[in-house]
């Protein structure tokens, strides 16, 4: 069985970037949203994608981008586990360093 779960903290993120966006666009906020469950999806049927960063965290997740933002999911487990979904311009390193 292949889909994905999303962790509280990545609910968080998701729903700061909505916030974040809607500020200028609704639509354009309820398109990213979109996108990113899509991108999610797609990350499930191919569990894999993506690249380590053991520079950033030594747990066994990958990165995948999108737009700005970079998606941070565990691919060995059923359901993949999707982590974080943070701005590549945020310290990242220290993000995860607390989750």
């Amino acid at each position: 069985m292949r889909g994905f779960l999303v962790s509280p903290e990545a609910h968080g993120d998701i729903f700061d970037i909505w916030r974040w966006i809607a500020k200028d666009s609704v639509e354009l906020a309820d398109r990213v949203e979109a996108e990113l469950f899509e991108m999610f999806e797609a990350l499930a049927r191919m569990p894999g994608q993506g690249h380590r960063r053991e520079d950033l965290t030594p747990r066994p997740v990958l990165f995948f981008p999108l737009y700005s933002y970079l998606i941070v999911y565990q691919p060995d487990v059923d359901p993949i586990r999707i982590m974080a979904v943070l701005r590549g311009t945020r310290d990242v390193k220290r993000i995860l360093k607390k989750r």
